[in-house]
């Protein structure tokens, strides 16, 4: 199994690979029991949001973690996948800015480049 760190840094990777918009990594293992980070990404296009979720499900299937679920897929609008410690919100661009995830986590932690 993947240590936290090694797998956010999979994930934040996987998520430049496929051009990802504004990724931030959100540690809200203070602020919660079902994780400790989220991390929150957006593309401009279903598709984009598609190509970005299955790639990080590919680079962490790739470094050996296999346990993930995923929710809104096919919708390609909002897709959430649960990593056990991890949580990756990959948005289009629109639902990212409705439901603004950012701000209803205001009282998280961000966690800095130099942290990753």
């Amino acid at each position: 199994m993947l240590d936290t760190e090694n797998k956010l840094s999979i994930i934040t990777k996987a998520c430049e690979e496929k051009k990802g918009i504004d990724t931030r990594v959100l540690n809200i293992s203070e602020l919660t029991p079902i994780a400790d980070y989220f991390v929150i990404v957006s593309g401009n296009s279903s598709a984009q949001v598609m190509s970005i979720a299955d790639e990080v499900e590919k680079k962490v299937f790739e470094a050996g973690y296999t346990e993930i679920s995923k929710e809104g897929y096919q919708s390609g609008r909002w897709i959430l996948m649960d990593l056990d410690d991890i949580i990756v919100h990959v948005f289009h661009k629109e639902e990212r800015d409705y439901y603004n995830l950012e701000r209803l986590w205001s009282n998280k932690k961000e966690k800095s480049k130099e942290e990753e």
